[in-house]
């Protein structure tokens, strides 16, 4: 029963996560933390850091973790399946679909009409993602921040938007400063 659910579960994060991977974490937060209690909220938030530090779509390294965490190697390789059966599928139809019909001007519009809602989707998962960091799962109140964390965002958007750092040059940089700076000063 394990493996259908997450076999279904993934499928859906698979056909309804347009716009990647990071457009997918919304929909994965609801199916793995809400939906089935497989992991907690800081589960989930390693999650996000293991998918996005290993090679390969996010979504489908957040499906392969969460199978193999909750029925060991077949539930990866079911989860994974679940992910990528809908985009075999429709990337197979739409490359039909848009090669004989990209000069249609109706087809430019959908396009341009799905553009703002990946953006939405993506900004949601960040500022989840981004809520879980700074206040730890704890109600947003100023002595609920973390403030190396807060420290660490606001260096790595620097050094990536001003300075064009390379993205995992500054991971690594924030994750040692983030180590050393969490054993260096104990927790309140």
């Amino acid at each position: 029963m394990i493996y259908l659910q997450l076999f279904i579960s993934f499928l859906q994060v698979g056909l309804f996560s347009v716009g990647g991977g990071y457009a997918a974490m919304p929909l994965i937060q609801n199916q793995v933390v809400e939906l089935h209690p497989w992991l907690t909220l800081q589960e989930f938030t390693d999650l996000i850091t293991i998918a996005e530090m290993t090679p390969g779509p996010i979504a489908v390294n957040s499906a392969t973790f969460v199978g193999i965490r909750i029925a060991g190697i077949p539930g990866a390789i079911i989860a994974t399946l679940g992910c990528i059966t809908p985009a075999l599928i429709l990337v197979s139809l739409l490359a039909y679909v848009y090669k004989k019909y990209r000069d249609i001007s109706v087809l430019q519009n959908v396009l341009a009409c799905l553009r703002p809602v990946v953006v939405a989707l993506i900004l949601g998962a960040g500022l989840s993602i981004l809520a879980m960091v700074l206040f730890d799962g704890q109600t947003p109140t100023l002595n609920a921040v973390d403030w190396i964390g807060a420290g660490s965002f606001v260096v790595a958007f620097i050094l990536l938007r001003k300075f064009k750092w390379n993205p995992i040059l500054t991971m690594c940089l924030c994750g040692v400063a983030g180590l050393v700076l969490n054993l260096l000063i104990p927790a309140v």
